[in-house]
């Protein structure tokens, strides 16, 4: 069976020795600066173009420099709080402390999206500016971070997928990643990171770019927030097909990993988390068409 070796890439840019402690730069932290940097100056570009609004941008350089500071909280908190409640409430329930341990890992896109949305309302409320043209401009600027967060996802060799002969399927290392029941010797997976690195970044990120500097979206406030939510949605519910379940939903008799099953079908907690994001992004772009 012909397969990709795992690179040989440490989780870890850099690290010091500082009073007995290590203080470490990974891969992971990297991506969230990066990404936020990214997006901030791709905000910051849209709202000097004057073109691609009817009315004027819906906030000032300074108001995005306050914004961004609210939206690293809310992906650190939602994110964090997301992974504590979706994916291992009993686990953070027996021992509550955990939950602080962010260094050992454990953030869910959709609580950190949840986080940013409250950020996000919370701040146009107290500057006092449309709350869909804002969430428009934060969409637009998302998938970088996306891409970047799943290339560090591959680096860490973490959410890998299913097992797989195809020929690009990827050897992670770890005895977990090397479990595979069936398989004897090396047990291939889909690089499930790199799809979505590739359809929630670099896919999404051009869709949302020709809507807003060809087809003008950014002026029918929701639009391109719509046009984000069912995007990734789709992405999302179609690579947990090939995506290795989180193991506490993987039981012998469940060994998909589905969170809701009947009849030996259903969706994983990935797709069940998918399906409001994309219903909710089709109605705001069918909502923004009809007020424009």
């Amino acid at each position: 069976m012909s397969y990709i070796p795992f690179p040989d890439i440490s989780p870890e840019i850099f690290s010091v020795e500082l009073f007995g402690a290590t203080f470490a730069l990974r891969w992971y932290a990297l991506a969230y600066i990066a990404g936020l940097l990214i997006g901030w100056r791709l905000v910051l570009r849209m709202i000097r173009s004057d073109r691609l609004w009817t009315f004027g941008a819906p906030m000032t350089e300074d108001q995005l420099e306050r914004l961004l500071t609210w939206v690293i909280l809310g992906v650190i908190l939602g994110g964090r709080l997301g992974f504590v409640l979706f994916y291992q409430p009993s686990h953070y329930l027996a021992h509550p402390l955990d939950a602080l341990k962010v260094w050992e890992g454990g953030m869910s896109f959709h609580g950190g999206f949840l986080g940013v949305m409250v950020a996000v309302i919370a701040f146009c409320l107290r500057e006092r500016i449309s709350i869909l043209p804002v969430a428009d401009l934060l969409a637009a600027a998302t998938p970088p971070g996306l891409f970047l967060g799943r290339i560090a996802n591959f680096i860490n060799a973490e959410l890998w997928g299913r097992p797989t002969t195809l020929p690009w399927g990827v050897a992670f290392p770890g005895e977990a990643a090397q479990t595979c029941p069936g398989i004897e010797g090396i047990c291939a997976r889909h690089p499930s990171q790199l799809y979505e690195a590739a359809l929630e970044g670099i896919v999404l990120f051009a869709i949302l770019a020709i809507l807003i500097w060809r087809r003008g979206w950014l002026r029918w406030p929701g639009a391109v927030t719509g046009a984000f939510l069912a995007g990734y949605g789709c992405a999302r519910f179609l690579v947990e097909f090939v995506r290795q379940p989180d193991a506490q939903f993987v039981t012998p008799g469940n060994p998909l990993g589905l969170a809701w099953e009947i009849g030996g079908y259903g969706l994983t907690m990935g797709q069940i988390l998918s399906l409001p994001m994309i219903l909710l992004g089709l109605y705001f772009m069918l909502r923004a068409r009809r007020t424009a």
